[in-house]
């Protein structure tokens, strides 16, 4: 396997993607953030002193997913055409699931500014809730699926797109 973000000589360096076609490119990632059951309660009565977690954890996701090449040094600024961030409360396993699907026509993939996406997020919860419970874990952020571009598609294990 060739490692793309260097050089001949070893070096670090931006893959240069001025040649490739662009295409239509999506990706999803998921990560959760496990919580005392007490938490999520807070978070569903909206009772959060911070405010409505779930709608500011969203737009802090959006918004990372648009600032991702100003946080990782070798991913491309991209002209992001749709951020979707979604919630699944699991009050059984006491946890906020976080998925974010981002997409693009583009000449590179967005697999980092999904994965962004869902770290963001999970970290926002995470800060507006910490008051409440600091014993919080942020687990499993990974990345689910990918479509388009020269590699084709990806799916992990058995995950299913959901419509």
């Amino acid at each position: 396997m060739e490692l793309t973000h260097f050089d001949e000589e070893g070096k670090a360096r931006m893959v240069d993607v001025s040649e490739k076609k662009p295409t239509l490119r999506e990706a999803v990632a998921a990560g959760s953030v496990y919580m005392k059951q007490e938490t999520i309660r807070l978070i569903k009565d909206r009772q959060i002193s911070k405010g409505d977690v779930l709608g500011v954890a969203r737009v802090a996701g959006i918004m990372a997913a648009k600032k991702t090449s100003g946080l990782i040094p070798m991913c491309h600024p991209l002209n992001i055409t749709s951020v979707n961030i979604d919630f699944d409360i699991d009050e059984e396993k006491n946890k906020v699931d976080i998925k974010a699907t981002v997409r693009i026509v583009g000449q590179t993939g967005v697999e980092m500014e999904a994965l962004t996406a869902v770290s963001v997020t999970a970290l926002t919860i995470y800060d507006m809730c910490k008051a409440a419970d600091k014993e919080m874990t942020i687990s499993g952020i990974t990345l689910l699926e990918k479509r388009g571009g020269k590699s084709g598609e990806f799916k992990r294990g058995e995950f299913k797109r959901s419509k």
